[in-house]
């Protein structure tokens, strides 16, 4: 994702970090936490010292619409300007943004944290937590990320909603390029089989993929409910199966098709 910067200078790219999305921060955070990573990576790009004050008169002539104006600016949970949903969220945005807030006080408060006011406040959160790091040197401030991000359930009490709903999102980011690539296979190159004869490694072979990474695909279509594992005449454990042993792996079309999760590997 890139932004052209607003006012003269070295143009520079705004960076999403890799590990963002399945982190989960977005689902935790205030809706700046999202641009102050694009913030803090891109700050940690090589040929770039100084504060992320810097950046944002570099980039943006000292004021970037994503995060409110300036790193000075008040957190807030929505867009001022978004258009409100009253069906999905029927309370008022006032009301809504209000009991966002609450809610996020409360849990950086039972974790010992700051209630960060600014996103100022949020970026030395994010150094707190390890998302970022910060070092002056000679030359001047310089800004790293970790390739991993650690996880919010790591350092935050989350509720157990949020920690399910996480969970299935991680999960999913996993498996569907995984069953993508399998059902890929299955449609354009095997038209659609009922039903077909192999192993994790003849899979393997066929497509490319790694057998673990289609041991966890055949394991995704059955949690699905879009296939079956036959040894035999019996169920098989998708999850246990041998590289090297065969099984019959029985699809369920019409499934595949109607359901929301099959219909987006088509």
């Amino acid at each position: 994702m890139t932004e052209n910067p607003t006012a003269p200078g070295p143009r520079r790219d705004l960076v999403v970090h890799n590990d963002w999305w399945a982190s989960g921060w977005e689902h935790v955070l205030p809706r700046q936490g999202f641009p102050l990573m694009m913030l803090i990576g891109t700050a940690s790009q090589p040929g770039f010292t100084g504060s992320l004050d810097d950046l944002v008169r570099e980039m943006f002539d000292g004021h970037w619409r994503m995060i409110g104006g300036g790193l000075d600016g008040a957190l807030t949970f929505s867009w001022p300007d978004e258009e409100w949903d009253e069906e999905e969220a029927p309370e008022r945005r006032e009301a809504s943004e209000a009991s966002r807030r609450k809610d996020f006080g409360a849990l950086l408060t039972a974790a010992g944290y700051p209630v960060p006011a600014t996103v100022s406040d949020l970026s030395e959160l994010y150094l707190a937590w390890g998302l970022a790091s910060r070092e002056e040197t000679p030359e001047g401030t310089r800004w790293s990320m970790p390739a991993v991000l650690p996880l919010p359930g790591d350092l935050l009490p989350l509720d157990a909603g949020l920690t399910r709903r996480l969970d299935r999102m991680r999960w999913s980011m996993r498996t569907e390029p995984l069953v993508t690539q399998l059902v890929n296979h299955l449609v354009d190159q095997l038209g659609e089989p009922r039903e077909i004869l192999t192993s994790l490694d003849r899979l393997a072979a066929a497509t490319g993929q790694d057998a673990e990474d289609l041991r966890i695909a055949v394991a995704a279509l059955v949690a699905s409910g879009d296939a079956r594992v036959l040894r035999g005449q019996e169920l098989a454990d998708a999850e246990r199966l041998e590289a090297h042993q065969r099984f019959c792996l029985v699809m369920d079309w019409n499934h595949f098709h109607e359901t929301s999760v099959g219909s987006h590997f088509v």
